[in-house]
């Protein structure tokens, strides 16, 4: 049997109710779009101009806040000596100096170091006239597919000069003492870079090398 049919009656008002309420719940979802866009949006400037020293040379550099030291040596100046690695501080490929000291540039912002002096790898010496650690690197075959070098290189350096300072290392707690730059300290001190073809033995080579050298 065909069922009875649905009384169904669209009155105007109805209509209109109905289309009022719908266009009212349209626009409240615009708005809280719009609201919510602008809460995303930066308060301040996207860029900042810093100036650095670098490798002895004056820069001054516009870049996006969020640029790292190391995509500002790379991509702005061009200075790819530093090489990217983890991107996360735990290689130690990225290794530069930032007034005398050395950092992981992956992981501090172009921003944060107006004002400051920064040495990589290209200001530390060239093919013609190597620094020393450099040609103690060679010496020894301190690398093979060279990549960490650059960092290991930075590194190192600074690990004489800290000796040097007195800065002590987790191996050498007692800030009195006297410390010797022995194996297991240059270990310690350069664990942060890391060699994947695993020439650690010629490294620590290059580095007693060139810290009895300079004794």
């Amino acid at each position: 049997m065909t069922p009875p049919p649905i009384e169904f009656e669209l009155r105007r008002r109805t209509l209109l109710v109905g289309t009022a309420a719908a266009a009212l719940g349209a626009g409240a979802g615009r708005a809280a779009t719009a609201q919510t866009t602008d809460a995303a949006a930066p308060a301040g400037s996207e860029t900042t101009t810093v100036t650095l020293t670098v490798n002895g040379t004056p820069q001054e550099l516009t870049v996006d806040n969020r640029v790292t030291l190391l995509d500002a040596l790379r991509e702005h100046l061009q200075l790819t000596g530093t090489k990217k690695g983890c991107d996360h501080g735990q290689c130690g490929a990225c290794t530069c100096t930032v007034n005398g000291t050395r950092i992981n540039s992956c992981l501090s912002l172009a921003v944060m170091h107006d004002g400051d002096e920064v040495e990589t790898i290209e200001g530390i010496g060239t093919p013609d006239q190597m620094d020393p650690m450099q040609a103690a690197f060679v010496e020894h075959d301190g690398f093979q597919c060279g990549y960490c070098t650059p960092g290991q290189i930075s590194s190192a350096r600074q690990v004489i000069e800290e000796v040097r300072a007195g800065i002590p290392s987790h191996v050498t707690d007692d800030l009195t003492a006297e410390i010797a730059l022995t194996d297991a300290e240059i270990r310690e001190r350069m664990s942060g870079n890391i060699c994947r073809c695993g020439a650690y033995a010629n490294i620590l080579a290059a580095i007693t090398q060139v810290a009895e050298d300079q004794a």
